[in-house]
């Protein structure tokens, strides 16, 4: 069986099970399971912290894992990224009260306080900064105000909790980071699998991006139709009862798709209609 990690609790919880059972894997519906056998697909699943399973997957306990990139290099272990899953973005930085420091070469000598301690401590080495670091697990915004550090480095999405504790961001973000997949260094990425999980997890990705198109055109406006609906290799054409009216099926990028549905009815196409995708192969 294929062994892999998945985070128990979090924000990656949810959606690394939602994108689980589209690709369709059996997913827990007690969230007090630990493990769970999906036998049909040759799939076992543990339920971890999210910050522990870099550490279980690089020791080679466990085949995969699905984590944040921000936990993978924070963690140190023999692991390494080998899909983007396109959920749980965020940013890390720097923090401080204004006037502190003009950037990162201005941290030397004073303690920055963070949750990544390991992530923070690399990047402060890398750009030649001799400052102190001390780990907190969470809530680091306070350390500034109760005096354990100047500086913090944390995740930041909107800022606005950095506001409310009087705080800015500082220098260029630390890393940019979001849902990955990650495999042991080293580790056969091309065992059958593997191959087929990424592929599922490929699909699943793609299906969420695309949407199928169906519309009716004359086939004198057809070349028009067919620069504004591409496909991924190329429209299926089909010719249709009514003489001189094929009949065009495309994907389409969802995020396009009203604003192509508008451009092919001003071109003559009638009968537009999208579809959701559920599943792919490409």
């Amino acid at each position: 069986m294929l062994r892999i990690a998945v985070p128990n609790k979090g924000s990656l919880a949810e959606p690394a099970s939602a994108m689980l059972h589209e690709a369709g894997y059996r997913q827990r519906t007690d969230r007090h399971e630990l493990v769970l056998a999906d036998t049909g697909n040759d799939v076992e699943f543990f339920f971890l912290r999210p910050r522990d399973i870099a550490v279980y997957v690089g020791s080679g306990r466990l085949d995969i894992g699905i984590t944040g990139r921000d936990l993978l290099l924070d963690s140190g272990a023999g692991a390494e990224e080998i899909m983007q899953l396109g959920f749980g973005a965020s940013t890390f930085r720097y923090a401080t009260r204004p006037g502190t420091a003009a950037g990162i070469a201005g941290f030397g000598g004073k303690t920055v306080a963070t949750s990544f301690s390991g992530l923070v401590a690399k990047h402060l080495a890398d750009n030649g900064v001799d400052a102190d670091v001390v780990h907190l697990d969470g809530a680091v915004e306070t350390a500034i105000q109760l005096g354990v550090a100047e500086i913090i480095a944390d995740v930041v999405e909107t800022g606005t909790t950095l506001r409310q504790a009087g705080l800015e961001t500082i220098g260029e973000p630390i890393l940019t980071s979001e849902a990955i997949v990650v495999r042991g260094t080293g580790s056969p990425r091309e065992e059958p699998k593997v191959r087929q999980f990424l592929r599922r997890m490929q699909g699943v990705l793609v299906a969420r991006r695309y949407v199928m198109m169906d519309y009716d055109i004359r086939a004198e406006h057809l070349e028009q139709a067919v620069a504004l609906t591409p496909g991924l290799e190329s429209p299926t054409v089909s010719p249709l009862h009514h003489e001189g009216w094929v009949a065009v099926r495309s994907m389409v990028p969802t995020a396009d798709a009203q604003r192509i549905m508008d451009e092919l009815y001003e071109l003559g196409a009638r009968a537009i209609l999208t579809t959701t995708i559920h599943a792919c192969r490409l």
